[in-house]
């Protein structure tokens, strides 16, 4: 049963194993496999004017890497949007970035699976930071690094340690995310999916293990469809990511990145291009239709 209580003082309010309480005073047991093994997956859930957008998406994900790793989902879809919209309405901004983490739980540190397991389950949101405004102008700096991680990116699992290594060296150099090539194929940022026009046309790598299945990217498919846009979900060598016309990073927290600069190669003209501009357009209304649509339902 959830202890529905909140806290008086104002501070962020997190759910750990059915309570709600302040973020300050969630506690788990340093015998959670979550932190001795990072055995466990998680989701981010962005949520525009306090609606959860593309939430069954967002929570087919999470099961599919729930079954993936051998946890029993601990919630139905109806129990989780519940949850979610009651972390969402207990905290104070308008947009949030809701992060929801399941791990396998407390026991005995033992690389086997535990015979009776109890997971552990935490969700807590934070502001969702727009996009500054320059990005329109000038665009983002990349660089390309090896894919060094392991064969099984479709997971979201929360064993992101050669994500991190990978984006740090990004960030080292200057640039705000790593595309990561994989015998001679470009895959996906470090944190991000990717796109690009070539012969204006939009292309990204097919889905499979090497990537993760991205609930925006997934979106910008759809828009391109119902935006005319030339559409080719396939292999992206290295050689045409550094000839693209256009280089877009995608994600729910990034929403469309333009890459106007790649390692030391300017990528066309320097600013973003017009089919991005045509596409976070898309992308952007479609949000507020979404949102004023789930307005209208709950009046």
């Amino acid at each position: 049963m959830i202890n529905d209580h909140e806290p008086a003082a104002i501070e962020p309010v997190v759910y750990l194993n059915s309570e709600f309480v302040a973020l300050q005073d969630a506690h788990i047991s340093v015998l959670d496999r979550g932190f001795i093994f990072g055995d466990g997956v998680y989701e981010v859930i962005p949520t525009y004017s306090r609606k959860p957008f593309r939430l069954q998406h967002h929570l087919a994900r999470l099961n599919n890497s729930l079954t993936a790793i051998h946890i029993k989902n601990p919630l139905n879809s109806v129990q989780w949007q519940q949850l979610i919209e009651q972390i969402i309405h207990k905290n104070t901004y308008e947009d949030q970035s809701v992060y929801l983490q399941i791990t396998r739980g407390i026991a005995p540190r033992d690389h086997s699976f535990p015979h009776q397991e109890k997971p552990t389950i935490f969700i807590m949101t934070t502001p969702f930071e727009k996009q500054p405004p320059e990005i329109a102008k000038k665009g983002v700096h990349a660089i390309s690094l090896p894919d060094n991680r392991w064969q099984n990116c479709h997971i979201k699992t929360i064993s992101l340690l050669p994500n991190v290594l990978l984006r740090q060296q990004a960030f080292d150099k200057g640039a705000i995310e790593a595309i990561l090539i994989r015998e001679g194929e470009a895959t996906e940022g470090a944190t991000s999916n990717l796109f690009i026009i070539l012969e204006d046309c939009l292309i990204t790598p097919p889905k499979g293990p090497l990537l993760l299945p991205g609930i925006t990217r997934d979106l910008i498919v759809e828009l391109a469809d119902k935006q005319n846009i030339c559409l080719k979900e396939q292999a992206i060598t290295e050689a045409e990511l550094f000839n693209a016309q256009e280089i877009w990073l995608t994600s729910s927290t990034k929403e469309i990145l333009p890459v106007t600069k790649l390692n030391d190669k300017i990528i066309s003209n320097g600013k973003p291009g017009a089919h991005w501009h045509q596409m976070i357009d898309a992308y952007h209304s479609y949000i507020k239709k979404l949102c004023s649509k789930e307005t209208r339902k709950s009046q």
